[in-house]
C-alpha cells in the first residue's frame, strides 16, 4: 500500500513540475522545412538569372515573353562577336549553325540579345540570317529592370 502511494505522488509531481516550467526542447522541423523549401526555390531560379554571354541589354519597360519551348539565345557583344548560346561562332553562319542545331524544328523560339553599344546594322544582319534560316519566332531582349535616365 504504501508503495503505491508513493508511484502515484511522483506522478503528480512530474506533471507538475511539466505545467509550471514546460519543456525545455526546440522543434526545429518546422524551421528545417521553412530552409529546405528556400534551398529549392534557389537552386531552381538562380540558373535562370544568369544566361549565357555576358552584355549591355538596353533598358526598357516591356513584358516577358510567353511560351513552353526552350528558347535558343543569339547573343551579339559590344566587340561585334557572336554567340549561340555560350558559344562563339563566326558573325556570317548563323544561319548554318542555327540550322545545324535546331534541324527542321522551324518554331523554336530564337532570342537574339545585342549589347547597346552593337552597331544597329550588325544586330539586323543576324537577324536577317536568322530569318532566311527559316526561323520565323524571332524576339530582341531588353533588360526589363526599367529605362536609364
Amino acid at each position: 500500500m504504501g508503495a503505491s502511494m508513493h508511484n502515484g505522488g511522483g506522478r503528480r509531481g512530474r506533471r507538475a513540475t511539466r505545467a509550471a516550467g514546460g519543456f525545455s526542447e526546440i522543434n526545429i522541423t518546422p524551421f528545417v522545412d521553412v530552409m529546405l523549401v528556400l534551398l529549392i526555390i534557389f537552386m531552381v531560379t538562380a540558373p535562370m538569372m544568369t544566361s549565357g554571354v555576358a552584355v549591355d541589354l538596353p533598358k526598357t519597360k516591356s513584358s516577358a515573353l510567353g511560351g513552353n519551348d526552350e528558347p535558343i539565345s543569339v547573343t551579339i557583344k559590344r566587340n561585334g562577336t557572336v554567340y549561340i548560346q555560350n558559344t562563339e561562332i563566326p558573325a556570317d553562319t548563323v544561319g548554318t549553325k542555327l540550322k545545324a542545331i535546331l534541324g527542321e524544328k522551324k518554331e523554336t523560339r530564337v532570342f537574339v540579345r545585342g549589347d547597346t553599344a552593337v552597331d544597329y546594322g550588325a544586330v539586323m544582319q543576324v537577324i536577317s540570317q536568322i530569318t532566311v534560316a527559316g526561323y520565323t519566332r524571332v524576339a530582341l531582349l531588353t533588360d526589363q529592370s526599367g529605362i536609364r535616365h
